[in-house]
């Protein structure tokens, strides 16, 4: 599996932050290429995301959830990834880090994400954190 990390500092307490974060299905609303996130119930989750000129859609169930330090979850169907967003607290409010694992079983279609997926997931990750930054301002 490939991993990337991302992390930021959002100027809120962890526990607001995380609030944030647990509602999965309003990530569709922190990035331009998450196109759907529907709800399955029981902490699952289905994603359709577009990256990389290529539709993807991938089932995803939370595996741990501990406010407000830990969000993490892992694909039960389609790409396989998993992933896990900790909280820590810091003077100037929240480092929120990210740690993402994926694996493409394709080896022409991983030459191509490989190439993309750092900077992708990197700026999908900025686009979350400064949209729930900006969502954190405005319920000041």
């Amino acid at each position: 599996m490939s991993t990337i990390e991302h992390s930021a500092i959002l100027e809120a307490p962890p526990e607001r932050v995380f609030a944030l974060l647990e509602r999965v299905e309003d990530f569709v609303d922190y990035s331009d290429l998450i196109k759907a996130i529907e709800p399955l119930g029981e902490d699952r989750y289905r994603w359709h995301v577009k990256a990389v000129g290529m539709d993807w859609t991938f089932d995803v169930v939370i595996t741990e959830s501990v406010a407000p330090e830990v969000l993490a979850w892992e694909s039960v169907d389609g790409v396989s990834n998993r992933g896990r967003y900790h909280l820590t607290p810091v003077p100037e409010g929240t480092e929120v880090s990210l740690s993402l694992e994926y694996e493409i079983r394709n080896r022409l279609v991983e030459k191509a994400v490989r190439r993309a997926a750092s900077p992708l997931v990197s700026r999908v990750s900025q686009q979350i954190l400064d949209r729930v930054a900006a969502r954190l301002g405005s319920t000041a």
